[in-house]
């Protein structure tokens, strides 16, 4: 479980805002809202990618789907692994000799 965000969604959505409609470097701009300047590099990227301009990362929707879908892969595995040991189960049983 990730630790909770030091900075509110509000202060995000402004800091991208403004990083993004400045003049200025994202350096400076974070500098003026005494943050350091790599978490405003990381959430303006993330921002781009989420609006469509940015191609190399994933959006934060994608993101989601991609999680969802690799636990629901994991759990159809699980699942697999578990009717093959059945299966094999099974099978021994069937082919055992009965009694007369």
């Amino acid at each position: 479980m990730s630790r909770p965000s030091k900075y509110s969604p509000e202060f995000r959505e402004r800091a991208v805002r403004l990083a993004r409609e400045s003049q200025n470097s994202i350096s400076q701009v974070a500098r003026d809202l005494g943050m350091h300047p790599e978490t405003l590099r990381l959430w303006v990227r993330q921002d781009e990618a989420d609006d469509g301009s940015r191609a190399d990362r994933l959006a934060i929707v994608e993101r989601e789907e991609l999680v969802t879908l690799r636990r629901e892969v994991r759990d159809l595995r699980r699942a697999n692994e578990i009717l093959k040991a059945a299966s094999v189960f099974f099978a021994r049983e069937l082919d055992q000799p009965r009694p007369r």
